[in-house]
């Protein structure tokens, strides 16, 4: 058997501290201290004093000062006669007294009072010669000499050391210690799951995603099955980024992926890499990518990308350095650059995919868009069957219904809304959940706490009844417009005085007579004000900013007006800018346009009012003597509604959804959906 020589091992030096520099430092401190500092007097009694020392004439002078209640006193023996036999135990040596010329004192002692000393002495130097020059003595005021000595010297200095020390780790971001934390300001930031820290959250947690769970998961199966997938040729995207509305569940559906992959999972924030100093936000892409190509394969996750994506160019200092531009610049680089990075997967998540570079979003770096939009009616029954889960509910409690009755609510909605019902049932003191608490929480995210002990006089109580009654008659005879299902005077949120609830149809394309009903809807309260009192109010504030903003885009981006025509003057390039897309002559034809057809919609709405003024009446006494009002309450009012078109709910709940519909569109425009609010309440909208 070959005998394998054994293996020279280099032994690592240790690392130097830099805290046993400063421990030396404050040490050499102290020894120089005492090194200059004099000789230790000598005790001795005031007889010894008079008969060795003053008598012979060897004194050259005396030094007093208080000791608490005593007085001690410091002798100082001439130079001359330190020579002699007798002092030879207090003579200091030849370097000492190069290094320190003023010597002594030599001897020491003490006193009660400075009156006994002064007495003493005159007694002792009375039986001197005239030859011999009397001794008088000098009174000091002194402190304990260690005492002044810290506070002068070593409190400054220890003030210093702290002042640096605590900058060293706040510049390394507290990590690493001592005098080499600053060099840890450029290391990346993320959080690392792996085997020992791994996620518990799984894709049985996500709920109303299908589409992007498919495509997340095909990731994560390569990861785990890489030869399936190579067998054939193929190659796993190199970036996947998760793009949608706030709430819809991006980072959630990253947590998954953590939690599933089985592999090391990198987390930080796109303002993880932002600091003040120049080149740090570089430095930490390079060390996060280094770490990343060290555990490969493994995934990395930039949650709101947006922080250092944003296009290069736009909003720039001259003359200056942009370090969130050097920042994504090093991004680019690491995720496509000359360097190869095998078995590193970026996962990105952000809402705001219109101000990101386009050289991030090409293929190569992130392969793959995948859209994370609000959830469908499916979707939110899937959504609310996890947050209902762990609640205490009761029979009654169906999730298809809750779906059905919270469109354009996204995942985060929605985990609130149940939240909120189990707060609800607790503060009723409740055994379990019911219905009607959700219904409750439901309203409570649309409109606000309800604020019952509001105080609102009687006239504008019968303003805000007549407002919303005004909303209920135009949606009620409308027939595109979307059906009232609770109508409420109660005061909720910040300033909103009244509040409606409708259930809209689910779709994703209009059409001009739609959008002109919804408008008509939306103008019915100020008509309704005008014809009943024959005076306005401000609670329509919010109503206005509504209809003007579709009447806009009807006319300048959809192109339903005759007059501009089939143009849409929708630039998202030149949005921010202080130009407009098309001249001033375009701009007041369409300002013209607008207020002739808010007009028009005014006079349609208010004539439809005036017809059905008497069910309007009706509806606003009731509301002033029960406060709030459901559909039913109107059916028995103003009789069935006269059109058969049958609302989402019905369709999904009692007549079953039929899977089918539009592809949705990109129309930036708002519908009202959930709620009217009376005053200057924030109405709940739903994006096209």
């Amino acid at each position: 058997m070959k005998k394998i020589p054994n293996k020279k091992v280099t032994p690592v030096p240790p690392k130097f501290n830099m805290m046993w520099l400063w421990i030396l430092i404050i040490l050499g401190f102290f020894g120089l201290q005492f090194l200059f500092s004099g000789e230790t007097a000598e005790k001795i009694s005031y007889s010894e004093f008079e008969q060795n020392m003053l008598l012979p004439g060897d004194v050259d002078k005396l030094v007093a000062y208080k000791n608490n209640d005593l007085v001690d006193v410091e002798v100082y023996i001439k130079k001359d006669k330190l020579s002699e036999e007798k002092y030879k135990d207090v003579a200091p040596e030849e370097n000492s007294l190069m290094m320190s010329p003023a010597v002594g004192p030599q001897y020491v002692f003490t006193e009660p009072s400075p009156e006994i000393l002064e007495r003493k002495l005159n007694a002792s130097q009375d039986s001197l010669g005239t030859d011999v020059a009397k001794v008088a003595v000098k009174y000091e005021d002194r402190t304990n000499p260690w005492t002044g000595w810290f506070v002068s010297f070593m409190l400054p200095l220890l003030i210093i050391v702290g002042i640096w020390m605590l900058l060293m780790r706040r510049m390394g971001g507290g990590a690493g210690g001592g005098g080499g934390a600053i060099f840890n300001i450029g290391k990346s930031k993320a959080q690392l799951f792996d085997k020992e820290s791994q996620i518990n959250i799984t894709f049985n947690d996500v709920a109303g995603l299908e589409e992007a769970k498919t495509e997340v998961m095909e990731i994560v199966d390569f990861l785990k099955n890489p030869r399936k997938y190579t067998d054939l040729g193929g190659k796993i995207p190199k970036g996947a980024l998760l793009v949608g509305p706030p709430g819809t569940g991006k980072t959630l559906l990253a947590k998954a992926v953590a939690g599933e992959a089985q592999v090391p999972f990198f987390s930080l924030s796109g303002s993880d890499f932002v600091e003040m100093f120049v080149g740090v936000g570089a430095s930490r892409v390079r060390d996060l990518f280094k770490q990343a190509k060290e555990k490969a394969p493994c995934i990395i996750f930039i949650d709101e990308i947006d922080a250092i994506g944003r296009a290069r160019g736009k909003n720039s200092v001259m003359g200056g350095n942009d370090e969130r531009e050097n920042t994504l610049n090093q991004l680019l680089v690491e995720m496509d650059g000359f360097g190869t990075n095998v078995g590193v997967i970026i996962l990105a998540a952000t809402n705001r995919l219109d101000v990101l570079d386009t050289a991030l979003l090409r293929p190569g770096r992130f392969d793959r868009q995948i859209s994370i939009d609000k959830p469908d009616l499916i979707g939110r029954e899937h959504i609310f069957n996890v947050h209902l889960a762990p609640l205490k509910l009761s029979e009654e409690v169906d999730a298809k219904k809750l779906s059905a009755q919270t469109p354009g609510f996204a995942g985060a909605e929605i985990a609130n809304v149940c939240n909120e019902a189990a707060l609800i049932a607790a503060r009723k003191n409740k055994n379990a959940i019911d219905m009607q608490d959700f219904q409750d929480a439901v309203d409570r995210v649309i409109g606000g706490l309800e604020k019952k002990n509001k105080i609102i006089s009687p006239e504008e109580k019968k303003i805000v009844a007549y407002h919303e009654a005004g909303h209920a008659i135009a949606g009620w005879f409308l027939e595109y417009a979307d059906p009232l299902v609770k109508v409420s005077i109660v005061p909720r949120g910040v300033a909103a005085l009244g509040y409606a609830q409708y259930l809209p149809k689910e779709q994703f394309l209009y059409t001009t007579e739609q959008l002109l009903d919804s408008m008509c809807m939306t103008m019915g309260g100020r008509v309704a004000e005008d014809i009943t009192f024959a005076r306005i109010s401000t609670g329509a504030q919010n109503d206005l900013e509504r209809i003007t903003k579709l009447a806009y885009a009807m006319t300048a981006v959809y192109g339903m007006n005759e007059k501009v025509g089939n143009v849409s003057f929708r630039d998202g390039a030149t949005e921010s800018q202080f130009q407009k897309p098309y001249s001033d002559q375009t701009a007041e034809l369409i300002d013209d346009e607008v207020r002739i057809l808010i007009a028009k919609v005014y006079e349609r709405t208010k004539q439809l009012l005036l017809d059905k003024q008497e069910g309007l009446i009706k509806i606003a006494e009731k509301l002033l003597e029960k406060e709030i009002l459901f559909q039913s309450d109107l059916e028995e009012i103003l009789g069935k509604r006269p059109f058969e078109n049958r609302t989402t709910y019905d369709e999904f709940v009692n007549g079953g959804a039929d899977g089918g519909g539009v592809p949705q569109t990109d129309l930036p425009i708002e519908l009202p959906e959930k709620s009217n609010n009376n005053d200057t309440q924030s109405e709940t909208t739903k994006e096209l």
